[in-house]
C-alpha cells in the first residue's frame, strides 16, 4: 500500500522539475539560433543642439544621434533588416520578462544618419517606439564590420544606463529567426553647466615701456621712471631731440576705442616750444614739439633707425584693429595738437572702428628749438585717454 503512494507523487515530482527547466531554458535563452556579434558600441552623439548624454526632460527632451558600431560573425548570409530595440535591461529575466522600454525614450521621429562600409543601402523603419529597423534588399555584407547612426533619437528621461539589443536578419521586416544579436548599453547623466560672464572691458595704460607676458601686453608690466622720460640729448638748434613713450589698448565694446593725447606743449615758466599743429617734418632750428605713432627714419633725427615704433601685434583687421590716427600715422611727419586723437581700433579696411585684441603703440617724440630759444627746463605733463564706445 505504502510503495503505490510514493511512485505516483514521484512521478508528479519528476514532471514538475522538467517543467520548471524548460521556464528557465525559455527565460535565459530567448534566441539559441542567433550568433553573438563583437566588437560592439553605441556611441551618443551630439545633435543639432543637444549633448550626446543629456537627459530628456518634460519641457526640454535631448534630441541627439545614436552611433552604433559592430561586427558580425555571419558573413556568408544576407543582412535584410536590423532592428534596434531599446530596453531598461539587457536581456529577458524572471524579474522583467520582456524588454521594457525607457521612460521618455522617443524613436519615432529617428532617421537613417551615415552609414558605414559593407553593409549600406538601407532606409529606416520608425512606426514602433523602441524598436526601429533598417531595412533593404536581403543581400550578404562584405566584411563583418557594420556601423550605424540613429539621428533625431529622444534619449531617455531617467538618467543611468539603457541598453539596445541589435539583431539581423535575412527578411526585410525583422520577421523569422535572427541571424546574429548582441547588446549594448550607454548611459545618460546630468549635464553640467559652467557659467561665466565677460562683462563690457577696456584694458589701457601707459609707461615709458609696456612689457608682454606670454606674447600678450601686459599693462601689470608698464614700466615707468618715476613719471618722466627724458629727451635723449639737450635741446640744439644743430641737432633733434627725440624720446618715446608706449601705450596699450584692448576693449570688447561693438565700437571700438579711441586714444587722444591732451596737455600743453613744452613748458618752462613762460617760455614754450611751439606744438605743431598741423602735421610737419622735423626741421632743426625752429620750434617744433610733436609726435607719431610709426617708426620713423634717419632723415628725422639720428636716433630714430632701428626703435621699432610700430603696433605689436600687427593689426589683421580680425582680432587686432588698432592703428595710428590722421595725422600721427606717417614716417618721419609729426604732429601735436591736444584734445586730438592719435590712434582707434578702425583698421583700414574696415567700414567702422571694432574691438580689438591688446596691442602697444610706441608714441616717438621730437623736440626742435631755434638758436634764441630761452634756456631753461622744459617739461610737458600729457595724458592719454581711450574711450570705448559699446
Amino acid at each position: 500500500m505504502t510503495k503505490q503512494t510514493i511512485k505516483p507523487a514521484f512521478n508528479v515530482l519528476a514532471v514538475f522539475v522538467l517543467a520548471l527547466a524548460m521556464t528557465l531554458q525559455a527565460f535565459f535563452v530567448p534566441n539559441v539560433s542567433a550568433d553573438q556579434i563583437t566588437n560592439r558600441k553605441l556611441t551618443l552623439v551630439a545633435g543639432a543642439t543637444d549633448g550626446g548624454s543629456k537627459v530628456s526632460t518634460g519641457g526640454d527632451p535631448a534630441v541627439v544621434n545614436h552611433l552604433f558600431d559592430f561586427t558580425v560573425p555571419t558573413t556568408g548570409t544576407a543582412i535584410g533588416s536590423i532592428k534596434f530595440e531599446y530596453c531598461t535591461t539587457a536581456a529577458d529575466s524572471p524579474a522583467v520578462p520582456a524588454c521594457v522600454t525607457p521612460s521618455g525614450l522617443s524613436t519615432t521621429s529617428a532617421t537613417l544618419g551615415p552609414e558605414g562600409p559593407n553593409a549600406t543601402g538601407f532606409s529606416m523603419v520608425n512606426t514602433t517606439n523602441g524598436a526601429p529597423y533598417i531595412t533593404r534588399a536581403a543581400a550578404p555584407p562584405t566584411a563583418g564590420a557594420l556601423s550605424y547612426r540613429l539621428d533625431s533619437v529622444t534619449n531617455p528621461d531617467v538618467k543611468g544606463s539603457f541598453f539596445v539589443r541589435i539583431t539581423t536578419y535575412t527578411s526585410t521586416d525583422t520577421t523569422g529567426t535572427g541571424t546574429d544579436s548582441g547588446t549594448v548599453t550607454a548611459s545618460i547623466a546630468e549635464q553640467i553647466v559652467i557659467d561665466g560672464t565677460m562683462p563690457e572691458s577696456l584694458v589701457f595704460c601707459a609707461g615709458e615701456t609696456i612689457g608682454t607676458t606670454s606674447g600678450v601686453p601686459d599693462c601689470a608690466a608698464a614700466g615707468t621712471t618715476d613719471g618722466t622720460i627724458g629727451f635723449n640729448q639737450l635741446f640744439s638748434p644743430t641737432a633733434t631731440a627725440t624720446a618715446t613713450s608706449q601705450m596699450a589698448a584692448s576693449t570688447n565694446a561693438g565700437f571700438g576705442y579711441a586714444i587722444t593725447v591732451n596737455g600743453p606743449t613744452l613748458t618752462s615758466g613762460s617760455n614754450t616750444i611751439a606744438g605743431l599743429a598741423a602735421p610737419s617734418a622735423s626741421l632743426k632750428g625752429i620750434a617744433q614739439f610733436g609726435l607719431n605713432l610709426v617708426e620713423n627714419s634717419a632723415a628725422a633725427a639720428t636716433s630714430f633707425p632701428g626703435n621699432s615704433a610700430e603696433i605689436v601685434a600687427v593689426s589683421n583687421g580680425t582680432n587686432y584693429n588698432g592703428r595710428a590716427a590722421a595725422g600721427y600715422e606717417l614716417a618721419d611727419t609729426f604732429r601735436f595738437a591736444t584734445g586730438t586723437v592719435v590712434a582707434d581700433s578702425n583698421f583700414s579696411n574696415l567700414a567702422s572702428a571694432s574691438p580689438s585684441d591688446a596691442q602697444i603703440y610706441t608714441v616717438s617724440y621730437i623736440a626742435n628749438v631755434p638758436g634764441s630759444q630761452p634756456a631753461g627746463t622744459y617739461t610737458s605733463t600729457l595724458t592719454y585717454i581711450c574711450t570705448p564706445t559699446f
